[in-house]
């Protein structure tokens, strides 16, 4: 289910690093270098993969910049939220 922009903002304050802008939530993390990024890639990719929900992502050199929605619902969901969740606690690791 779709949430409310209010309901956007609220979930927001409970993780560091994320905005929202144009029906999506974006954050941008940057690493040491490009094998450093692609590893996070891959790991973010295996946890996409599990969850059935995947980014519309772009990397250029050290730079993955990420953009969550859910397409089928024509918004941000709590899907999103669970995947910007499990990044952090990806990127942490690293």
């Amino acid at each position: 289910m779709k949430l409310t922009e209010a309901e956007i903002i609220s979930k927001l304050e409970t993780i560091e690093g994320w905005e929202y802008e144009d029906n999506a939530i974006h954050t941008s993390l940057e690493f040491e270098n490009f094998k450093d990024a692609f590893s996070a890639m891959s790991r973010i990719a295996f946890e996409a993969e599990a969850l059935n929900h995947h980014p519309d992502w772009s990397n250029v050199y050290n730079v993955i910049d990420i953009s969550l929605s859910t397409h089928d619902a024509g918004g941000v969901t709590e899907k999103d939220f669970a995947l910007a969740r499990a990044i952090d606690t990806i990127v942490e690791e690293e």
